[in-house]
């Protein structure tokens, strides 16, 4: 007998391990839907970037269906990779919502986006662009049932006011005091940022949340590349509208101002297109997959403050005080997004 006693003694070590790794797992995933959150708005930082230097050599309606093309392709090869199939296996009502999801939160969100930058200026866009996890939270309380925490509330409004505050901060350019069509950008802006949370809810829906048994749920990358499909059928008759005006334009002589080489923007463009149509859009399906829809799109909604290193680094601006602060104060809102459950314990006594 005491031959065999350091075998199980190891055997009992083994298994303590075992459930210890398990354990550390399970934590680890628990941040698996807020980090995918973060990593959606680095992403789009990142993407904005290329995208604005590519716009600059192409134009915004060529690089937008350029990038949905190249998004097209870049999910179905992974796609096929992943699954070994080129047609992702879905029912009709994962189809539906997913299809009703490109064509809102890609197509029309998108061009309503576009729109309101040329109407009110970045600026007041990106401002009203923050609601968009408002729109998120009542969306998912009304159609899924979801229901945040008093301290996740707190979270997004922090999140939320210190990108209004780093936002409001930047000098007003004079073209948006005098737009000729003020009140149709910023109904075009609040028009995109519902888009925006109504695209990220479809989406979870089309996943199968809310309609479909656990099992029988499809992967955030497959329902990201059916969005895609969906979004470049939506986007068709915007590229038609805008090739039809561009054709009136050159008749009369007048040709668009361009900056920079096509090459140089098609670069731009496939770069802007793996960091955000591909990777930026796939994991903010990671993260509404994992968390409820309204901290989904608080987490993928912090551009405006991570855009601030790259602003310092790349356009050598000065960041004020104001910018610095209101950058801590919606990390701060993020942070508490991230540990809800542990500070909702601590203040109010673990009641949500």
């Amino acid at each position: 007998m005491g031959r065999h006693a350091p075998q199980m003694v190891t055997v009992v070590l083994d298994l303590g391990h075992v459930q210890c790794l398990t354990s550390m797992f399970a934590q680890l995933t628990e941040f698996v839907g807020p980090a995918a959150g973060i990593a959606t708005s680095v992403l789009w930082t990142l993407t904005s970037l290329q995208f604005t230097e590519a716009g600059k050599r192409l134009g915004p309606v060529t690089v937008n269906a350029v990038r949905i093309l190249m998004a097209i392709v870049l999910h179905a090869c992974v796609h096929r990779a992943l699954t070994g199939r080129w047609i992702p296996d879905a029912t009709a009502a994962q189809v539906g919502f997913l299809a009703l999801s490109g064509v809102i939160g890609l197509s029309i969100g998108d061009q309503a986006l576009f729109t309101a930058f040329v109407d009110i200026g970045p600026r007041l866009s990106m401002l009203i662009m923050t609601t968009a996890p408002l729109f998120a939270a009542w969306f998912g309380w009304l159609a899924l049932g979801e229901s945040l925490p008093a301290i996740a509330w707190v979270g997004i409004g922090l999140t939320i006011g210190g990108v209004a505050w780093v936002v409001c901060e930047r000098p007003v350019d004079a073209r948006d005091r005098v737009a000729k069509h003020r009140l149709r950008g910023i109904i075009l802006a609040f028009v995109s940022a519902a888009c925006q949370a109504g695209g990220l809810l479809l989406s979870k829906q089309g996943m199968g949340h809310g309609i479909l048994p656990e099992d029988q749920h499809i992967a955030p990358q497959t329902a990201t590349f059916m969005r895609m499909i969906f979004a470049g059928i939506g986007v068709a008759p915007i590229v038609a509208i805008h090739a039809a005006r561009q054709r009136r334009r050159r008749a009369v002589g007048l040709v668009p101002l361009r900056m920079g080489s096509v090459r140089g923007g098609l670069l731009f463009a496939a770069g802007g297109t793996i960091v955000g149509p591909f990777l930026g859009v796939w994991m903010s399906l990671v993260a509404s997959d994992r968390v409820e829809v309204g901290i989904a799109q608080t987490m993928c909604s912090l551009p405006p403050v991570f855009i601030l290193p790259f602003v310092i680094l790349i356009y050598k601006e000065r960041v004020s005080p104001r910018a610095i602060i209101g950058a801590v104060v919606a990390v701060a809102g993020a942070a508490m997004l991230f540990l809800e459950e542990a500070i909702s314990a601590a203040v109010f006594g673990g009641v949500h």
